[in-house]
């Protein structure tokens, strides 16, 4: 029997890649997002900013020997500008909807498996980003409390973080203030070398790999 991944944000950029690479790979893929993807094994609609009904909807969800947080928005402005609505809405997609993911998800994880949260290079900090920075920085925090706490089953917890990804969220207008500066190698990370960190992440060459955040930027971090 094929090995079972959860995947959020399946539906669009890097979330959509991750599926792709792990059906190739030869996993079963359930896919959350609100818009039904192309590229997996069984769906899950799920609204990732309403936590108690996202928390229902996983009840049913089969035992998965892989999590990945995807999920994302990025909305940006500078200070004396910043909104509320969006800051909540960022936390809830990026940090409360992994809290209520792996809460709800942990007693059906099997020993050994993995877990993968998709952060961002922009948590250590970017003008015109703070919101956003704040809730993916927060992502490392869960991963490392989490990592110490299920160590002992030998789950491991980890984030991905890329920096400027070539997707739609590029061109989302909820950014606009803070247009991508191109990386020093001269081209934006795709998505399908973020989905192949992540799957390296799952496969059986990362087992000693636990409570770490891998950047993968393009040189941004230079």
């Amino acid at each position: 029997m094929a090995d079972h991944a959860i995947v959020t944000g399946a539906s669009s950029g890097i979330g959509a890649a991750i599926c792709g690479r792990l059906l190739r790979e030869g996993w079963e893929v359930t896919g959350i997002s609100r818009r039904r993807p192309t590229e997996v094994t069984s769906w899950l609609e799920a609204d990732l900013t309403r936590p108690d009904e996202f928390r229902a909807a996983l009840a049913d969800v089969p035992a998965p020997r892989a999590v990945v947080h995807a999920a994302g928005l990025q909305r940006s402005a500078p200070l004396g500008q910043l909104s509320t609505e969006d800051g909540a809405r960022m936390w809830r997609v990026h940090v409360e909807a992994a809290t209520v993911l792996l809460d709800t998800l942990e007693s059906r994880l099997p020993d050994g498996a993995r877990v993968v949260l998709v952060g961002s290079r922009t948590m250590t900090g970017v003008p015109g980003k703070s919101q956003y920075a704040a809730t993916k920085a927060a992502l490392l925090a869960l991963a490392r409390s989490w990592a110490a706490e299920l160590v002992g089953r030998a789950i491991t917890v980890n984030v991905v973080a890329p920096g400027p990804t070539d997707t739609p969220m590029l061109s989302d207008p909820g950014r606009v203030r803070t247009p991508p500066a191109l990386p020093p190698l001269g081209r934006l990370v795709s998505p399908d070398e973020v989905a192949g960190l992540t799957a390296f992440l799952l496969g059986p060459d990362a087992g000693a790999i636990t409570g770490q955040h891998l950047v993968q930027c393009a040189g941004a971090s230079l």
